[in-house]
């Protein structure tokens, strides 16, 4: 490490999502129970960031696809899903309203909704694990 830079202190937060990562690989088979103990041990007793990678880095994708699976994530998403689809329902009644209002031909709205209902597919089908179930989201951890 450069001595000009100094190490950054974990929060409580951190080795909680750490941990998360560490028990989600342990019920996948990916650690042993005495493996895992151990890493959940260091987790929690980490006081710097750079502890915590260490933990990490042996699981595929750094252990957030394993996290990304258990049932609080995959709920989460729904839920995630849930609220976009409920605003482009919203998006969509205001915008049919304005075209009716409008006296327009054309039946504008569909050109905004086709992006909107674009990006709730790709939501969908990429919005796997949502950003508090990641660690390192700017690359420190």
């Amino acid at each position: 490490m450069n001595p000009t830079q100094t190490r950054l202190r974990t929060s409580d937060a951190e080795r909680e999502q750490v941990a998360e990562i560490l028990r989600a690989a342990m019920s996948e088979g990916r650690l042993d129970l005495t493996e895992g103990e151990e890493r959940l041990t260091t987790a929690y007793a980490a006081t710097f960031r750079d502890e915590l990678h260490p933990l990490t880095a042996d699981l595929p994708d750094g252990g957030r696809q394993a996290l990304a699976r258990t049932p609080r994530a995959r709920a989460a998403t729904r839920r995630s899903l849930q609220r976009h689809a409920s605003f482009i329902l919203v998006i969509a009644g205001l915008l049919t309203g304005l075209w009716m209002l409008s006296g327009a031909q054309f039946f504008w709205p569909v050109i905004p909704l086709a992006f909107l209902v674009i990006g709730l597919i790709r939501h969908a089908r990429h919005g796997h694990y949502r950003i508090e179930y990641t660690v390192g989201r700017h690359g420190h951890i």
